[in-house]
């Protein structure tokens, strides 16, 4: 895998990759293969019932030979999928967590050691990653300025919104993205009306402020599906968000044995959250 020292050298190869135009037929095997792959685990496999990877990636619009840009990779779930479908023909920048203090968490820079870890121990897979690191303000440059085709970010809105500067990471993605490039967004789903404090203490966004988020930095937004919603979710838990599976922080916080299965029984029913899935574009102009 390449770290930051690697963007400049890649900023002149971003267009000299051989091979022929992938068709649609191409893209949805090689997602098949990924997300079949020996190298995810049996906890990673279980949840693409709920994050419908490869449904999401094609509405997206994605294209193994793209320059895609993940945020925030965390542990590195859409990593196992991303890499191996660009490692041919396209080049895939991970923006990762900051790896030393500057306004960082801890808990941050130990998931950024987490995640390259995980890189270096399956390089076959991981050897043509290009490692980033992204944080407002200090660490910007995730990818040469101009030359990304397409930007995802999973489930990390509500994130910058509590850390009051979402604004300026999409302004981040702006100076990435090429005139027509695509910026793509999955994130958990707020009722309409949802104040912006709830927003921040539940971890659900509504559709109307991430797309005011994305329009005030100057992008379209093109199409949105429900390929990620669960109409079970209500949106309105103990613990926000991490009521439900994965976190079920609600129900790790019980004492009594009986009540904690119990709990862990009623919000595993429900499944993870409701999501909105928005692809935004900038326009060609």
């Amino acid at each position: 895998m390449k770290t930051k020292s690697a963007v400049i050298a890649l900023a002149g190869l971003l267009t000299a990759f051989a091979g022929p135009v992938a068709s649609a037929q191409d893209i949805g095997a090689r997602l098949d293969a990924a997300i079949a792959g020996e190298h995810r685990s049996a906890k990673d496999r279980a949840r693409d019932v709920y994050r419908h990877p490869k449904e999401t990636l094609l509405f997206m619009g994605l294209e193994p030979d793209l320059t895609v840009v993940e945020i925030w990779p965390g542990g590195g779930w859409y990593s196992d999928i991303l890499a191996p479908v660009l490692k041919p023909n396209g080049i895939y920048y991970a923006a990762s967590f900051a790896s030393s203090a500057d306004k960082s968490q801890q808990w941050r820079i130990d998931a950024h050691k987490r995640y390259m870890k995980k890189l270096e121990a399956s390089p076959d897979a991981f050897d043509h990653v290009v490692v980033t690191e992204l944080s407002v303000p200090e660490r910007t440059t995730i990818a040469p300025p101009g030359s990304v085709d397409m930007v995802l970010t999973f489930r990390n809105v509500h994130n910058w919104m509590k850390g009051e500067y979402a604004e300026e990471m999409f302004a981040v993605f702006d100076r990435m993205i090429k005139p027509g490039g695509v910026l793509g967004i999955v994130e958990h789903r707020a009722k309409p009306g949802t104040s912006i404090d709830a927003m921040k203490q539940s971890g659900y966004v509504t559709e109307e402020h991430v797309i005011a988020l994305a329009e005030a930095a100057g992008f379209v937004l093109e199409a949105r599906s429900d390929i990620n919603a669960n109409p079970g979710d209500t949106a309105d838990h103990p613990a926000g968000v991490w009521t439900l599976p994965p976190s079920l922080r609600h129900c790790r916080g019980m004492d009594d044995g009986a009540a904690k299965d119990s709990c862990v029984n009623v919000y595993t029913d429900i499944g993870e959250s409701d999501r909105m899935t928005l692809r935004f574009r900038k326009p060609a102009g």
